[in-house]
């Protein structure tokens, strides 16, 4: 449905009547369905399902319901990434390839200090991130502050989430799809994991080659959402809730309704982001935010009186 209706609707209003029509409107419509929304909608997809899987991954290994992409800094280093590249002018290639710099380079700064003197706990690794994200937005702030008034609309945009200018979709689908195939497996040991390490390694879990694992590919999640869709927040923490709520804790279940959930969120908030006062658009994250708060506070009230 939600696909549906963000294929139907836009600046132009309901256009699927039109869709069949034998004319030059239809053809016109056939051109704006299948050029332009289309390849949006998917890209949106695609970056929700991928933040979902990197969220649905961190709050398995760090046994934290209120860890996402952005409490260990990744995000933010995606988005310090892409954004010095929009600074100093490079094209729109290099900037994805900043982004993704970016993220990975955050992730190997909080694993590395979080396992500074070989000891490593999931309160240190929370706790270096919240720090490393902190240290990063201030970095972003300077980005903005120094930035020119040609290049700083299109940086908040950016920053908010925004899937105007999102690029050919095949990239983003492609790695979910991979990185969902690679995850699936490990999907046991995550929940034995839930139980604690020492418990996991009893049972014969890998808990250091899982940690390695997901954390890379918690990452690689990380850098194809940030590089497809800007920096959307709320998805990596709302829909592995949303998923637990729906079919349960077991991670064989939880992890593909997370994406589909993840999924359809943005799908949902960038279609109000196209159509709420069109023509003019919306940056996807800010409604994601509008629409994630107050779904994240009714799960907390719901958990709270059970």
């Amino acid at each position: 449905g939600i696909l549906l209706a963000n294929l139907g609707f836009g600046s132009s209003g309901w256009v699927w009547p039109r869709f069949f029509a034998h004319d030059s409107a239809g053809l016109l419509e056939y051109s704006i369905i299948m050029e332009l929304r289309l390849p949006r909608v998917l890209a949106a997809f695609a970056a929700g399902g991928l933040l979902a899987l990197a969220g649905t991954l961190i709050q398995a290994l760090t046994r934290n319901p209120l860890a996402d992409p952005y409490i260990l800094g990744i995000s933010g280093g995606a988005a310090v990434g892409a954004l010095l590249s929009i600074l100093l002018g490079l094209p729109f290639l290099m900037q994805h390839l900043g982004a993704a710099s970016g993220a990975f380079a955050a992730l190997l700064l909080v694993i590395g200090l979080a396992h500074g003197d070989g000891a490593w706990t999931r309160q240190r690794l929370l706790l270096t991130g919240v720090v490393l994200a902190s240290a990063l937005g201030a970095v972003i702030t300077l980005l903005l502050a120094l930035a020119p008034e040609t290049a700083l609309r299109g940086m908040l945009f950016w920053l908010m989430g925004d899937l105007s200018g999102a690029p050919a979709p095949w990239l983003a689908l492609i790695g979910l799809g991979v990185l969902t195939v690679l995850t699936l497996p490990w999907t046991r040991d995550l929940n034995i994991l839930t139980r604690g390490e020492a418990s996991a390694a009893s049972l014969g879990v890998a808990v250091y080659e899982l940690r390695w694992g997901t954390y890379l590919l918690a990452a690689m999640a990380i850098a194809l959402a940030v590089i497809t869709a800007g920096s959307i927040g709320f998805v990596g923490l709302l829909a592995p809730h949303l998923a637990r709520l729906l079919v349960g804790a077991d991670h064989r279940y939880a992890l593909p309704s997370a994406i589909l959930l993840g999924g359809s969120l943005v799908m949902l908030a960038d279609l109000l982001a196209r159509t709420l006062i069109a023509p003019q658009q919306l940056p996807a994250g800010a409604l994601i935010a509008l629409i994630g708060a107050p779904l994240f506070l009714a799960l907390l009230y719901r958990e709270g009186k059970s």
